[in-house]
């Protein structure tokens, strides 16, 4: 049996599938039973429980033959992280007292640095905390999502463009499909190792920002444009979309570090990975939710 955090995300989500198909026992922690019907009826075993309360993750972990973490995403946190370091803490609290054999762990593409990271210092946090663990840790370095097209999707349908933070336009960056990180994540789950593991995954291939536009433009069948946002409107366009003008410095910290190359693999030591599902069929994904 598989104890899965975040078994109602994408990744997390995707990581129980994969389980399941293998015919293997999952358990999904979730803070409401009632919104994880679904789950259910596949025959994921629900628990309550929250990485506020690491009773609640004990009790989930115990009696597992391993875990699948992912720290609850925040895209717009206070500076310093506070809410990334009590989540953190509360889970490695949970780990050691529950001691399962091993721990499968989403973090981030250039984690192993620990300065211009914005959000993915979150990740970096994770590694540097749990990789302390006298268990079996596994940690799953992915790629940018192509799933965060998914806030592009309204553009595309009603403008015919999208608004891209990534630049130059036509530079190719590393991305990944969620659910070949979920798949990663169950394979890696029924492997056994000893100490702490790196695992890089990207997607069969490196898309630009203007491939989004052409994938976008294939499945919807018109013309979808791509409109590069200029850095000095990056703050205005991000409280735009709903983040507190004093939490925007860790997104754009990201984006930038991704800009200049220096959120990227380490290649050295680690073990890499690509997934299977290209941009389009990703796209095609999105837009038919």
């Amino acid at each position: 049996m598989f104890t899965i955090l975040g078994i109602t995300g994408n990744v997390g989500g995707a990581t129980a599938q994969a389980l399941l198909a293998a015919g293997k026992e999952v358990r999904g922690v979730v803070r409401d039973k009632s919104k994880a019907v679904y789950l259910a009826k596949q025959g994921v075993e629900l628990v309550t429980g929250d990485v506020s309360d690491t009773e609640s993750l004990v009790k989930a972990m115990q009696g597992s033959e391993g875990v699948f973490v992912m720290n609850p995403p925040n895209f717009a946190p206070k500076p310093g992280f506070p809410e990334a370091r009590a989540a953190l803490s509360n889970i490695h609290a949970a780990l050691a007292k529950a001691t399962p054999p091993k721990a499968v762990y989403l973090s981030s593409i250039g984690a192993q640095h620990d300065r211009g990271l914005g959000l993915i210092t979150q990740s970096h946090m994770l590694e540097e905390i749990m990789g302390k663990l006298p268990i079996a840790n596994a940690f799953i370095r992915a790629a940018w999502f192509l799933e965060n097209y998914l806030w592009d999707v309204p553009g595309a349908r009603q403008s015919g463009q999208i608004d891209v933070y990534l630049d130059p336009a036509t530079k190719e960056f590393p991305m990944v499909a969620t659910q070949d990180i979920g798949e990663l994540a169950a394979k890696t789950l029924l492997q056994s190792w000893e100490g702490n593991r790196v695992l890089e995954l990207e997607g069969p291939k490196r898309y630009s920002p203007l491939d989004a536009g052409k994938a976008f433009s294939k499945v919807l069948g018109r013309e979808v444009n791509v409109r590069p946002i200029p850095r000095s409107q990056w703050q205005e366009k991000f409280v735009a979309q709903g983040m507190p003008a004093d939490c925007t410095g860790a997104r754009i910290e990201m984006v930038e570090g991704f800009n200049s190359g220096w959120i990227d693999f380490e290649g050295d030591g680690a073990e890499h990975f690509t997934g299977k599902l290209a941009i389009e069929q990703v796209i095609k994904s999105l837009i038919a939710k």
